[in-house]
């Protein structure tokens, strides 16, 4: 144990418990400082800023409650249990009203002390974590709205300079075949554009609310191998074969179907992007009681074991083991996420470096009859 985190203040009125937290705590490597009322505990805290408190409710002077709320003018994140020889549930509920994390009655064991201070200090940790995770997101959001005016722009500069040299090519022997290049390099510098803008507008539904606006059957029997096929010239580029296994009569569901289309374009897409020459994407359908599952499974890169915690983030991107640069914007998979979720469903991933990824989407199955449409408020 190291650093503020691990530091405790006790603050109590009696010496004999005191000295009993300080011996107690002592024992299991935390640092402890002991303090006789709560003005000078308060001062404490100010100086050595500890990672946790255990303030006593019943003292003279400043009472645990007035600490408490004190307590929090220093540090909002410190962890707080209280301890008292007279608890009610009435105490108990005002002081987690006043920002507690826990209650200990008096008197209490040695072990029990370690236990709610151990937990404590976990508590405090997950809650840092929650927090720089939120301004990290904040962080990338901000760098994502520079990172899209930049991407925004430099495409339309290259297709400006491409067509105004278009323009200027003339009859020449070699302008037809410069057409054509040129041409070709436009249409992708355009695609780029279209990729960007659709994420834009989807991140602002994101933001805005629900993102599955409607709930009619959708049989994926039918829908899979569409949207395969609109992945084979892409695949056909990257030399990777397509195929399906859809041996039911049907898989339906309940859903959007240009979420579904999302969804599974963003998984296709993926596997064909960070697959090898002559590798496979194959996607497979199954019917367990209830639902329906499908994988897209491809034989590519893989990810990262340290990355796969974090593939579903919004803005993350794996680093490749290619060394190769990761392109898109880190919102593919935290939609395809939040498609899933909204349908009722989940999605995972199981990846191994060099070897490949399986991503595996799992709905509740349609019952027959059940395909109204409806306006999307219903499960």
């Amino acid at each position: 144990m190291d650093g503020e985190r691990d530091t405790v203040v006790v603050i109590d009125d009696d010496y004999a418990m005191r000295l009993s937290c300080q011996q107690t705590l002592a024992k299991v490597g935390y640092g402890v400082e002991v303090f006789e009322d709560g003005a000078r505990g308060l001062d404490g805290v100010a100086t050595l800023k500890p990672g946790l408190v255990v303030v006593d409710l019943k003292m003279p002077g400043l009472s645990g409650m007035d600490v408490i709320a004190r307590l929090h003018d220093i540090d909002p994140s410190i962890t707080i249990i209280v301890i008292t020889g007279y608890a009610t549930i009435g105490t108990a509920v005002d002081a987690m009203k006043a920002g507690a994390y826990d209650f200990l009655p008096k008197p209490f064991s040695p072990e029990e002390l370690r236990v709610i201070v151990r937990r404590g200090f976990e508590w405090r940790r997950l809650q840092l974590e929650s927090r720089r995770g939120e301004l990290d997101r904040e962080l990338m959001r901000r760098r994502f709205v520079t990172f899209v005016s930049h991407q925004l722009k430099t495409p339309l500069v290259a297709v400006h300079q491409y067509l105004d040299v278009l323009r200027r090519l003339g009859d020449a022997p070699e302008a037809a075949a410069r057409r054509a290049e040129w041409l070709d390099r436009c249409l992708v510098r355009t695609d780029e554009l279209q990729r960007l803008i659709e994420d834009w507008l989807t991140l602002a539904r994101l933001e805005g609310g629900a993102l599955v606006r409607q709930r009619v059957r959708v049989d994926l029997k039918e829908a899979l191998p569409r949207m395969l096929a609109g992945h084979e010239p892409l695949a056909a580029t990257q030399q990777v074969t397509l195929t399906h296994e859809l041996p039911a009569p049907a898989y339906p569901v309940r859903g959007d179907p240009i979420c579904l289309g999302v969804l599974f374009d963003n998984l296709i897409a993926n596997a064909i992007k960070f697959n090898r020459p002559g590798g496979c994407v194959r996607v497979k359908g199954e019917l367990a009681p209830g639902e329906v599952i499908v994988t897209v499974a491809d034989t590519g890169v893989g990810i990262p074991p340290d990355a796969l915690p974090f593939v579903f983030d919004e803005f993350y991107r794996a680093r490749q083991p290619t060394g190769r640069r990761v392109e898109g914007t880190g919102l593919g998979l935290p939609i395809c996420r939040r498609v899933a979720t909204e349908m009722g469903g989940t999605i995972e991933v199981e990846s191994a470096e060099g070897v490949g990824s399986t991503f595996r989407v799992r709905f509740p199955a349609c019952a027959d009859g059940d395909g109204a449409p409806d306006d999307g408020r219903n499960p």
